[in-house]
This record gives structure tokens, sequence and C-alpha cells, in this order.
């Protein structure tokens, strides 16, 4: 499959494996050699497609080998099991080689993170002629601290986890392992419905249970295939020590850390991430991904409008709100902006440059202003990537709470756009340095000037 091939829209046909009485589910997409992802513990081969990081993370293994997923049991559309009394882990990674025989893979690189390495590791150790090369991203091989484990968390954090558990199916997995997209409230609802698909709040609390009491670090010394582990650095769910401590411990590992505050996969850089793998696995590392390009976004929405929507009636509100965005998008045309989609009354585009991005602003301002309305407006540049039919990365959440801090009328910029617009002859009234919600540091912000 070729890079950037939309996967998604090509959905994998699901099918089943046997072992004993249990029906495992698996998809197969790409050519090359054998990859099987173990992404974390529970998923839903079907509802990931559904969301866009998710995807697209498949879709890029999936350029450069055969990719081998499974729901494992007990989550997803393989068969249920009794959550009063799990398996074991060995019972649990028996699934791979059902799986693995159903798509005659004969040897794989096994990609696991996070709790998906509780079966990597002893299966990589147990059946290294399966095995071509391990890769473990954010893993770890205890939980809870112990007297020769100080890295661990405390006692109490397995009853707290237990806890956070149980409101599984409300995106909580972003707020403890995806920090840097947890305040995407479209991502957010995408995750959480994937969620809810995966698995059942009791499930996941009697497997966050069997995973945190777990301790597989005997197994380690026993791995001898490649490995390759890779830890965030500024992850805080499970830190880099954990990631550390694999290397130590799996002879002749390699170790890269990246930059980074997340622990799922498929959260943050993807690039970084995705460019380690292909080349640990084929020894060819990707061109840049022509899809994260430098951009500056445009957010709107108007100011009021629950209220005035309320007092104007529907019909009447309908119809004003398709005279400004008929008024917006001629603006957006005019200053060769793109439409990237609308946010309930708001819209978010992009731009090759700011200051088009500033004036375009101002344009629908002052457009609107003819029909009895007030918009608010955030610019900001930075590196986006671009997706099938949408755009993600910190500058999207940069510019979305900018753009919230506006007042109405004003449009308000990051200090990055008015540092790119010297000498275009817009001016700007500084805003002070703010707290964004979701986005590290402060950021000074600038009002245009009119």
């Amino acid at each position: 499959m070729a890079p950037g091939a939309d996967v998604a829209a090509m959905l994998p046909e699901t099918h089943y494996a046997r072992l004993g009485d249990l029906h495992l589910a698996y998809q197969v997409v790409g050519e090359g050699p054998d990859l099987l992802l173990l992404d974390q513990w529970f998923g839903h081969l079907e509802a990931q497609w559904e969301v866009p990081p998710l995807a697209e993370l498949r879709e890029r293994l999936a350029s450069f080998g055969r990719l081998i997923m499974f729901d494992k049991r007990g989550t997803g559309l393989s068969d249920p099991i009794p959550t009063a009394s799990l398996p074991t882990l060995e019972a649990f990674m028996s699934d791979i080689p059902a799986v693995l025989d159903a798509v005659d893979s004969k040897r794989a690189a096994v990609i696991a993170n996070i709790g998906g390495g509780f079966l990597a590791m002893p299966f990589a150790a147990s059946h290294p002629e399966r095995v071509s090369s391990l890769i473990l991203v954010d893993c770890f091989a205890r939980f809870l601290a112990a007297p020769d484990f100080s890295i661990g968390a405390p006692p109490e954090a397995l009853a707290s986890a237990i806890d956070q558990a149980e409101t599984a199916g409300r995106g909580v997995m972003l707020d403890l392992f995806a920090p840097s997209v947890a305040q995407d409230d479209r991502l957010r609802v995408a995750w959480a419905r994937y969620e809810r698909h995966a698995s059942t709040p009791g499930s996941t609390k009697a497997i966050v249970r069997l995973i945190y009491e777990s301790d597989i670090r005997d197994v380690l010394p026993a791995i001898r295939v490649p490995t390759l582990i890779i830890h965030r650095a500024q992850a805080t769910g499970f830190a880099a020590q954990h990631g550390r401590y694999l290397a130590e411990h799996i002879p002749d590992a390699k170790y890269v850390e990246l930059p980074g505050t997340d622990n799922l996969i498929w959260a943050g850089d993807q690039d970084a991430i995705v460019s380690e793998i292909q080349d640990f696995v084929t020894g060819v590392r990707p061109a840049p991904d022509p899809r994260r390009v430098l951009s500056t976004v445009l957010f709107t929405d108007i100011v009021g409008s629950t209220q005035l929507a309320a007092e104007l009636g529907d019909d009447r509100w309908q119809s004003l709100l398709a005279d400004h965005n008929r008024l917006i998008r001629r603006q957006l045309e005019r200053f060769g902006g793109r439409e990237v989609r609308t946010i309930g009354d708001g819209f978010l585009a992009t731009f090759d440059g700011p200051a088009r991005a500033v004036r375009c602003a101002l344009a629908i301002r002052d457009g609107v202003r003819d029909l009895g309305l007030e918009v608010r407006a955030g610019v900001h540049t930075g590196e986006i990537e671009v997706l099938r039919d949408d755009i993600a990365g910190l500058a999207v959440h940069i510019g979305a709470r900018i753009s919230a801090r506006a007042e109405a009328g004003e449009v308000l910029v990051s200090s990055t756009v008015k540092d790119l617009v010297v000498g275009s002859g817009l001016t700007f009234d500084e805003r002070g340095s703010h707290t964004l919600k979701g986005v590290p540091d402060e950021w000074r912000l600038f009002a245009v000037r009119t």
C-alpha cells in the first residue's frame, strides 16, 4: 500500500481465528514484512478506523508492511469472557500464535504499546522463532513499586486506576495517557465512542487490575530478538524510567527517547515514532511526511449566538446563519483561505500566510456587522498535520484557545503571527501573557489594531 493511501475508505474485512471454542477477530492490511500490532490492551477493529489519528497510524504502518491486528479475547469483536475470572497472561498470550497461524505468518515484527507489552514481551521470549523483532512503545514491566523497584507507583495508585476505569467510555484515557490532545473536543467524542465499542467498564477494571498487579521483570533477560524501545521523555502516565528499565534488562536492546508527554502510540508526534519503527524493521527511514506543514489557522465564531438564536427563533436564526456562512466563504476565497470545517456557528480555516489570515479575519468581522452580528477570531501559525478531511496538531489547539480569549469584534493573534507579519502594515496592541488550556507554557497575545 502506498503511503497516504486512504485505508479508512477501504475498511479491511474482519475475519475470525479459532482457538478451541474461542473466536478472535482480526484484520490484515498492507503488503511487505509482517507487522503485528498490539496497541494497548483493548480495541475494536472496525471502530478504530473512525478515530482519525488511530486510522492514520495504521495507514502509516501498512505503508511498509503487512499489518496484522486483532481484538484480544474479551474485547472488541472477539468473543466475550467472564470478567470475574479472567484468564492468565499466559492464556491471553496464546491468542497471538492463533492469529498468526490464521494469516499464515511465520514471523512478524511485534509492535506493542503500554499494556500490550505484557503480551509482547513474554511471547518474544517464549517464541523467538515467530518474532523477527520487538518494538515496545511506552511499555513497562511492572506498575506498582516494590522494594527492588523504586520507579513503580505507590500501592494506592492501583485503587485510583480502577476507579478511573469505572469511567471507561468517556475518554478518560486521553487525560491519563494523551494529554497533548485531551482538550481536542472533537477527538474526545470519537475516542470515547471507541472506548465504548472496545470494552465495558467492568472488563476495563478487570484488565487494569490484571496488568497493574502483574510483574514480568523476570522475562526481560530471556528476550533475545532484536528489540527497539521507544519512550516519551516527559510522559506522566508511564514515565520514561520504565523505558530505561526495559532497555537495561533486555539484552542488546536499542533505546530511543523522544520528546513528548503522551503514552498512547498514536498521540503526539507520529512521524518520529513511525520513522524509528520503519528504520528498525526495514533499515529504511522514511522521508518527512508531506502532510506535516507550516500553516496559519484561523478560528471564528459568533458572539452571543445562543441568546440571539433564542430571540430570533429557529427559522430566522437559520437564515441569518446561512448569510453569515456565505459571507465567510466569500472572504476565504478572496484571501486564499481553505475551509477545513464549521464548528457550530464558527469556522476553522487555513492559510499559506499569516498576513492573509489576519486580513481575512478583519474582513469577516467588518462584513458580519452588516448582518447585525459580532464575531471573535483567533489566528496562529505553526506546524499542522493535514488529515483526510481535517487538520490536527498543537497549532490547531493553540488557535482555538486564542480565539476563545478574544473579545467581541476582536482579532487576537499569537506572538508568532505578530513576528511573522512585520512589514505588512498590520499593527497590534499587546494583550499580555496567557496560559492556554491544554497548551504548555505561557503565550503572549496581541489584538489587531484597526
